[in-house]
């Protein structure tokens, strides 16, 4: 049975005339008797009852032509969702996230307008570190990764998508609190708050690094979870802390922040993709991290 014939028998179910249906499938009349007999021979019944200027379904045949119609509809709609599939309008696509990522509006504004122009695809989105990561892009346990650089990806694609500085996070009577602008000699003296190395480590080297080129080497006080976390412990009092200016958007009592005059001190968030993924829904991601990062 093939799905040229179900057309076929549904145009002579809807006009009950053999001539008109085959003037409405652009085909003659004498293939689509052929054809309807040969339906009938393989379902093993009779479909209709001819007249001679019309002709009717039997009982078999309006039952047929509901299963038909289904038959043809599932048919169509498998056949668009493979389509949309190809085109990347479609599926489902796993996102990794580095904790401190999730803060940058570019990031919000990024995700909401791949979502407005896929609505199709579903988003599953899955939080960790960016040295963790790197792990699960190598499992395959996520599609593509936001991280913070600087950050080794061994042989993975990294896409940036924006950059930004580094800003002191000082406990409310600190000092330097009321300065607009501070330079990191001036913390030489207070204990530090950092996260454990192995959430990034060439991000911790460059922030020890630039320090000892301010003249000292900081006195880590205690490490945080995560890198945002390190705000909190500030406002408890343990030290000072160095994060991503858009840690920064979120006011927290017992802290404030301030610039760093230390213009090497940076960060960058960036996509991670693996370079052989032949993913259409993974290159239109990308693709948009890339306008994005040219605004």
């Amino acid at each position: 049975m093939e799905f040229r014939q179900l057309r076929y028998f549904l145009a002579v179910a809807e006009h009950l005339h053999f001539t008109v249906a085959a003037e409405r499938l652009g085909i003659a009349q004498p293939p689509l008797s052929q054809q309807i007999i040969k339906l009938e021979r393989e379902i093993g019944t009779k479909l209709f009852i001819r007249h001679p200027r019309r002709v009717e379904l039997t009982e078999a045949g309006t039952i047929f032509k509901d299963r038909a119609q289904r038959v043809l509809e599932d048919a169509n709609d498998a056949l668009e969702h493979v389509k949309m599939a190809a085109r990347g309008e479609s599926g489902q696509l796993t996102i990794g996230f580095a904790g401190s990522t999730v803060f940058h509006p570019t990031v919000a504004r990024l995700l909401r307008s791949f979502r407005e122009s896929y609505p199709g695809v579903k988003i599953r989105t899955e939080e960790s570190n960016s040295a963790a990561l790197l792990g699960k892009m190598a499992d395959a346990q996520v599609d593509c990764a936001m991280i913070r650089l600087p950050l080794d990806c061994g042989d993975l694609t990294v896409t940036p998508l924006v950059q930004e500085k580094m800003i002191a996070v000082l406990p409310n009577g600190h000092a330097m609190g009321r300065r607009r602008s501070i330079d990191l000699r001036q913390l030489a003296g207070d204990p530090f708050i950092l996260y454990p190395r192995a959430i990034n480590p060439e991000l911790y080297d460059a922030i020890i690094s630039a320090c000892r080129a301010a003249g000292f080497s900081p006195k880590i006080e205690m490490e945080s979870p995560q890198i945002s976390s390190g705000v909190n412990m500030v406002a408890a009092g343990f030290g000072v802390a160095i994060i991503p200016e858009s840690l920064g958007q979120f006011r927290s009592e017992g802290v404030t922040y301030q610039n760093l005059g230390n213009k090497d001190l940076g960060t960058a968030i960036a996509l991670i993709t693996r370079p052989r993924d032949k993913s259409v829904t993974v290159k239109h991601f990308t693709e948009l991290v890339r306008q994005f990062y040219r605004r």
